[in-house]
């Protein structure tokens, strides 16, 4: 067996999870775009041009009408970028009228979205009232602590022993609270919880403040080398467990609708810009036969997550880690910083964390980095479930062209459950803060990579090569992940939990 093979093996019994949770594209509708845009590149449609589109949809098998839709979104966004309109000279009559669906109601007409926007004001105002009523109870109640059950830990510092929902809150508030860790490591000492102990040791040897004892106890549960899981992830340890707390699910259930069309616009405006990223065809790998480490991983991860990994390429040439590249399907380039000098828990880090961004509920935050892109994208999601989505002319104007083009490439299915999740996101308040959805799903990805490399150390030092100036910040999210009780539920499902010895 080569270092490789007995690096990246699983434990017994293991069987990998079914790939669910992926991006979604077509293979040969991809080719399709792809001959598409060369033919509209410059503004017109010629005959000839039309045959050999028609020749090649039917040797390819590809729907016709489905493909008309296609056309529609690719070219309307080609004309919303170029402020042109494509001429069609083959003869293919057009309906140039605005769909149905995206004829915008007059919000004074539209009886629905009135009486939630009345409900919206009412709520507003209750709660405003209610956060006055309670400032003003918390100024006229004197509030008595019995300090009885408490133990003394240093003085001006009260820490309850047995209490693990207080001390998990105060390490929440403040991850590196030494004092409060080691309170929950005599608290799991006490309940014999060998698991919990050792991730608890864990964190204090990352801070450099563990006592002998604890110190023992993480040397005796230490995993040499990967992790050996018994067992994959599952959907429900994805939306549940691993998600941050604070990625709504909504928004990702939203995203996800309409990510595969908004992939096809982005693939297609970078090609017009000549601005698509060309990978070399000679350095793809084969992710189970590399000998790459950096490139093994993925293939033993993508196992573990119940994922597909991406194709890859290796490109010293590339300054980063690990890096996607749009396309139909997208892909992944590995750079210098991954394909040497790396440890294997450094680049299982990486591997768990670039293949958690793959999810169809998070993939538009790799797709658009930007807050006010993704900000246009959710408003047209929104608007292509309900056309009368109240905004303001500005803002009409950048979302309008959006849902036009994303639009007649959804499924009906999906269009309709677009519909439903707009009522959802309604009754849930109709607000959300994507910098905060963005920033939680950030997180996910990171504590994706720590769960697979086991090893905050080598969590830091990934961080470090690319986020140095969030490095604590990232690393306080990963302490507070690491004590908590999802953490530990997810070690116990893949039976990668310490166990007495």
């Amino acid at each position: 067996m080569s270092e490789n093979e007995a690096l990246f093996e699983y434990g017994a019994g293991f069987e990998p999870g079914e790939a669910s949770g992926n991006l979604q594209v077509g293979k040969f509708e991809a080719y399709y775009e792809e001959l598409f845009a060369e033919v509209i590149e410059d503004g017109i449609i010629t005959a000839e041009e039309r045959q050999r589109l028609d020749k090649a949809a039917d040797s390819l098998g590809l729907d016709r009408s489905r493909l008309r839709k296609l056309e529609t979104a690719l070219q309307a966004a080609y004309e919303a970028r170029h402020q042109i309109k494509i001429r069609d000279l083959s003869g293919f009559e057009e309906d140039d009228s605005p769909r149905a669906s995206l004829q915008p109601l007059e919000p004074a007409t539209d009886q629905r979205t009135l009486a939630l926007e009345r409900r919206v004001k009412f709520l507003e105002s209750r709660i405003a009232d209610l956060e006055h009523e309670l400032e003003e109870a918390r100024a006229h109640v004197a509030v008595e602590v019995d300090l009885s059950d408490f133990t003394v830990q240093k003085p001006g510092k009260v820490v309850p022993e047995d209490d693990p929902l207080e001390l998990q809150r105060r390490v929440r508030h403040d991850p590196r609270d030494v004092e409060s860790l080691r309170s929950l490591f005599r608290l799991y000492t006490r309940q014999s919880d060998h698991d919990r102990r050792w991730c608890i040791s864990q964190a204090l040897v990352y801070l450099k403040e563990a006592n002998d004892e604890e110190k023992a106890c993480f040397a005796q549960y230490k995993v040499d080398g990967l992790i050996k899981p018994r067992a994959a992830m599952t959907r429900e340890g994805w939306t549940r467990l691993l998600f941050h707390p604070e990625q709504e699910v909504l928004i990702g259930e939203i995203m996800s609708g309409v990510v595969s069309a908004v992939l096809l616009g982005r693939v297609s405006a970078l090609r017009r810009d000549k601005a698509l990223v060309k990978l070399d065809p000679a350095r793809k790998q084969d992710p189970v036969q590399s000998t790459l480490q950096g490139v093994r991983c993925f293939s033993w991860a993508s196992q573990i997550l119940g994922m597909s990994a991406p194709a890859l390429y290796a490109d010293p040439q590339y300054a980063g880690s690990v890096e996607m590249v749009p396309g139909i399907p997208p892909s992944s380039r590995l750079g210098k910083l991954s394909l040497s000098g790396r440890s294997a828990q450094e680049l299982v880090f990486m591997a768990g964390r670039h293949l958690a961004y793959y999810r169809e509920e998070i993939f538009m935050r790799l797709l658009f980095p930007s807050i006010p892109d993704l900000e246009d994208i959710f408003l047209a999601a929104l608007s292509i479930g309900n056309p009368g989505l109240p905004m303001n002319a500005q803002v009409k104007t950048r979302v309008v062209p959006i849902a036009k083009a994303i639009e007649p490439i959804l499924d009906p299915a999906i269009v309709d459950r677009l519909r439903g999740q707009f009522l959802r996101f309604v009754e849930e308040g109709g607000r959300t803060n994507l910098q905060r959805w963005a920033n939680a799903v950030d997180r996910t990805t990171q504590r994706t990579g720590l769960l697979l490399a086991n090893d905050l150390r080598a969590a830091e030092s990934a961080i470090a090569l690319e986020d140095a100036s969030h490095l604590q910040e990232r690393m306080d999210d990963l302490l507070e992940f690491v004590v908590s009780d999802r953490y530990a539920k997810l070690r116990k499902q893949l039976g990668i939990a310490a166990e007495a010895s």
